[in-house]
Order: C-alpha cells, then sequence, then structure tokens
C-alpha cells in the first residue's frame, strides 16, 4: 500500500456528517486510487490555520503522496503552500494556479441553467441562499446568478449560510420577511434547501405556489424530502474518479491542466413543478 492521498476539510462535524457529497466524492476517488495502493485520508479540522500545519507535518515526515485542496478561498494561500513543500496537488475547484492540477465543477454554467429555467417560469425576483462568500465556488455561484438575473431583466437577491440546515432554515426567515416578492429561491446545498423548506412552512408560504425551490447536489435527502427537492445534479462519483484520475496522473509526472468534469443537470421535482407559470 502507497502513503495515503490526504484530504483535509475545515468543517463542522456535524454538517459533514449529514452531508452526503464528500462521502459520495471520496468513493469515486478512491474507486481510481485504491487499484493502484493509494487510499484517501481524510482529516476534519477547526480553521484553515490548523490546515495548514497538517500539510507541513504531512511533508516533512512523507506522510501523504499527494493532496487535494478544496474549499478554495479569496486569496488562498495553500497552493502556493503546496507548491513551496514539494506535495504534489490536485486542485478541486476554480483554477488558482496554473502549476497545479485543475478539476473544475463549472458552477457558473450550473447556476445560469438553473436561473434560465425559473426567469422561463416567470419568476421576477430571485433569491440565493449561498454558502461563505470567502470561498470561490459560492461567491461564483452568487455572481453567475446575480448576471444571469440581470441579463434576464429579473431582480436577485443574496442570503447566506454556512451549508447546514440550521443555517438554510434561518436565512430563508430573514429572507420571506426582507423580500416579500420572492417567488424562487435557489441554496447552495441540499441541507440548506432543506432548513429553507421548514422555513417556508413555518411562515405559512406554500411550496412551489408561494416558493419555487432548487437545491445543490441531488442528494438522497433532496429527493425523499416533502415535497421532493428540484436539484442541480451532476454524477459525484463521476466526478470522484476525474478528480482521482487527475491524482494518479499528477503521481506519474503529468503536467498541469484543467479539466472540467461534465456539465451539471437541473433535475425537476415537486419542488418547482408549478402547474401555471408565474404571474
Amino acid at each position: 500500500m502507497q502513503p495515503p492521498i490526504g484530504l483535509a476539510l475545515v468543517r463542522d462535524a456535524e454538517i459533514l456528517g449529514a452531508e452526503p457529497y464528500f462521502h459520495d466524492l471520496i468513493v469515486g476517488i478512491e474507486e481510481m486510487t485504491l487499484i493502484q495502493g493509494y487510499p484517501v485520508l481524510l482529516r476534519v479540522l477547526p480553521s484553515q490555520q490548523d490546515e495548514t500545519t497538517l500539510y507541513r507535518s504531512w511533508a516533512e515526515a512523507s506522510l501523504v503522496s499527494g493532496v487535494l485542496l478544496v474549499d478554495i478561498q479569496e486569496a488562498d494561500i495553500r497552493p502556493q503552500l503546496v507548491v513551496d513543500l514539494g506535495l504534489p496537488a490536485v486542485v478541486v475547484g476554480p483554477p488558482v494556479d496554473q502549476q497545479l492540477m485543475t478539476v473544475w465543477t463549472d458552477d457558473d454554467a450550473a447556476m445560469h441553467l438553473a436561473v434560465e429555467y425559473l426567469i422561463e417560469q416567470g419568476h421576477s425576483e430571485i433569491l440565493h441562499v449561498g454558502g461563505p462568500t470567502h470561498m470561490r465556488h459560492s461567491l461564483s455561484r452568487r455572481t453567475a446568478l446575480a448576471s444571469t438575473c440581470e441579463e434576464g431583466g429579473v431582480t436577485a437577491r443574496f442570503a447566506t449560510g454556512d451549508y447546514s440546515r440550521s443555517s438554510g432554515r434561518a436565512a430563508t426567515s430573514t429572507a420571506l420577511i426582507e423580500y416579500p416578492r420572492v417567488t424562487a429561491a435557489v441554496y447552495d446545498s441540499d441541507l440548506m434547501a432543506l432548513g429553507g423548506l421548514e422555513a417556508a412552512e413555518e411562515a405559512g408560504v406554500r411550496v412551489p405556489d408561494d416558493l419555487v425551490v432548487i437545491a445543490w447536489d441531488d442528494s438522497t435527502q433532496a429527493q425523499l424530502s416533502t415535497p421532493s427537492l428540484s436539484a442541480i445534479a451532476r454524477d459525484t462519483r463521476a466526478v470522484g474518479r476525474m478528480i482521482g484520475q487527475a491524482m494518479l496522473d499528477v503521481l506519474k509526472g503529468s503536467p498541469a491542466d484543467l479539466r472540467h468534469a461534465p456539465a451539471a443537470t437541473l433535475r425537476v421535482r415537486t419542488s418547482s413543478a408549478r402547474d401555471e407559470p408565474v404571474t
């Protein structure tokens, strides 16, 4: 067995335990890497400072074969750090360093797809309940929603959570009061969207009659919720396999490049299936 591939996540353990995304991603990664003897070593940490300290200890003791960088942030120091430490790495997210292999899921295009669908339904005020805006993928989604709304002549509204169900519930409760004309909402995670459903029910707002809801990532929770959640969906395990292959290529000495994951689709379920267009 080779030294593992390191994956450090700065996450609340409770949120991570309830969120299936990274579990599915790791399964996909290991479908490629375990054949070559590389398991994934997952560490959940409280801060990015702990993460950078961990990379230094991994590098000094040669404890990992390489690392996966996720949740890329504005002015992120980690890409240059792993280069300086000589750690083979794959960036999972927006391209930030031409020296590093990158796998990108093109969240801009996925958000554009969802907002175009809502505009075609006739919505004139659309809410985005996003993750922390210091994360590049959250900011990318927010920017894409804003620009697509502007192109379509509709109003964009914004709220922020931390990917947890409780934050989606709180953000939605506040937004429904602050923006009473909002008739559609796109959430950055399934958990936040589930919280949004709870907030809507508490406020007497009917989904989808009064508020259309679209989640991000198509988990079993989204499919089995009441009402079932429409979702921006992609094959997370397939993305994991792409990341795993990228890591293997890096370890073989392949030059860095940018690899685009397959395009997302919009799976329409009860939470956005209105009988009549918005008027």
